[in-house]
């Protein structure tokens, strides 16, 4: 029955990175795959010889013994802990999603449109990997590239010239979301599940983060794709904000980045900070909607009422769903094979076998090998359940260097490929960037980037 699973779960990953390839959803190999799993679990619960139990990072004693009544209740456990687990990322996301969304709605991301005062190929450039980085800190390396090409399609009209820029945005905001516990899903991941804290995970990261943006964006400033200057019509730099744009936009950057103050202040988990800062949002947006519709007029004089419409519903409706129910179908087929032990055990032969070239921590040899080539294989395969699988797989306390190093290879080193990473997905769709122009021309400098950072890396952790 666990060669079934694991059968399962190999194919419904291959659907999920062949998903251009195939034109299916990867959100349907997900959920396909998690649902599966866990009926193969429930009928063949008598037939495991372990279980493993995530809250205690460690085999359930005496589970040959249990009754199979005995194990379908640990399993219904199981399943209820992973599920509640999950839930906290998901939720945390959708708050943030829609936070980001309200902006959107009233045209806040306009006004970085109007910080654009060059028309220097190579300083639009730095311009754009920098704000990159820094924004993907704060709303994520998806949003961050989302808004970002946005506003790069109507600065760069040239689009074989906008799909450098547009490359180069991808491994900034890659590195941007690494050093940043609400930057990239897999560092979330990380900060929720309490592996990593974001003062240990800032002063790990934010160096090699800036080396690994730094490194291509340098390097780049020197080819070809750079020099000269942007032909830019004077109407496209004008700043076309609505009235409450600006407003929006820093109340919403705000409270995204209170969250992770919230979590220090009440030890409570990130998503109940998130809720909070969404809902003092909502209640700006609302009254602010109101001022903005009671301006509306008819030709007769009279107020349309029926123009107004709730903006967090608006805003609702707009997120992201479909990687939402990825997240849940890729993190609970992981956690299907985390229960059966699988994950526990292949970590254990891994260390035994594997050159160990880390640095000995609490008694525990890691090898900085297995995570930079975990960073390769989120390039190839997705990042998140190559992290999920990881949280199985040690069992090292919080904000050990481990944790702090996976975090960085996984984020950054989805870039080396334009499939590596959502933010490469979403900008491969937006500017239609073919696969192999990519890998020619923006992987070798992401992958400098990645063994930059990572060399960094290897001196940061010598401060801790």
């Amino acid at each position: 029955m666990e060669a079934a699973i694991i059968i399962v779960f190999v194919i419904g990953y291959l659907a999920i990175t062949l998903e251009h390839s195939i034109k299916i959803d990867k959100l349907i190999p997900a959920l396909v795959m998690m649902a599966i799993s866990w009926a193969l679990i429930s009928l063949g619960i008598d037939n495991f010889p372990e279980w493993f139990d995530s809250s205690s990072h460690g085999l359930v004693e005496g589970y040959a013994d249990f009754s199979s009544e005995s194990r379908m209740h640990l399993m219904e456990e199981t399943l209820l802990h992973h599920l509640g687990k999950t839930a906290e990322i998901l939720v945390f996301l959708l708050g943030a999603m829609t936070i980001v969304e309200i902006i959107d709605y009233f045209d806040g991301f306009s006004t970085i449109k109007g910080f654009i005062k060059t028309k220097s190929k190579v300083k639009i450039l730095w311009f754009f990997a920098i704000l990159a980085f820094i924004l993907s800190a704060i709303i994520d390396n998806l949003t961050a590239t989302i808004v970002l090409i946005s506003i790069l399609q109507k600065i760069v009209k040239d689009r074989n010239t906008r799909i450098w820029f547009a490359g180069l945005i991808i491994v900034a905001a890659n590195a941007g979301g690494a050093w940043s516990p609400i930057g990239d899903v897999t560092t979330t991941m990380l900060w929720i599940g309490n592996k990593v804290s974001t003062g240990k995970l800032i002063g790990y990261l934010f160096l090699p983060s800036l080396v690994c943006m730094v490194i291509p964006t340098f390097i780049a400033s020197f080819l070809p794709a750079f020099k000269g200057e942007l032909d830019i019509q004077e109407e496209d730099m004008e700043k076309t904000k609505s009235k409450f744009s600006s407003t929006m936009l820093y109340l919403g950057l705000a409270a995204i980045v209170s969250v992770p103050v919230f979590k220090v202040v009440t030890h409570l988990p990130p998503y109940v900070g998130m809720m909070l800062a969404l809902g003092v949002v909502a209640i700006f947006a609302e009254v602010y909607s109101n001022a903005k519709f009671s301006l509306t007029e008819l030709p007769g004089g009279e107020s349309d009422a029926h123009a107004h419409h709730s903006p967090v519903h608006h805003s609702l409706s707009k997120i992201e769903l479909p990687s939402i129910l990825f997240f849940l179908g890729i993190l609970m087929a992981v956690a299907a094979l985390e229960s059966l032990g699988l994950l526990f055990g292949f970590a254990t032969n891994l260390k035994e076998s594997m050159p160990m070239i880390g640095t000995e921590m609490d008694g525990t040899v890691v090898s900085d090998l297995v995570i930079l080539l975990l960073g390769v294989g989120s390039a190839v395969i997705d990042n998140v359940p190559l992290v999920a699988a990881s949280l199985g797989m040690f069992s090292e306390p919080m904000d050990d260097q481990l944790w702090h190093f996976i975090a960085f290879s996984a984020g950054t080193g989805g870039s080396m490929l334009i499939i590596g990473s959502a933010a490469g997905v979403v900008a491969m769709g937006m500017e239609k960037i073919d696969f192999f122009w990519y890998l020619k021309k923006i992987s070798w400098l992401a992958l400098l980037g990645f063994l930059g950072g990572s060399v960094m890396f290897f001196f940061t952790r010598t401060l801790f």
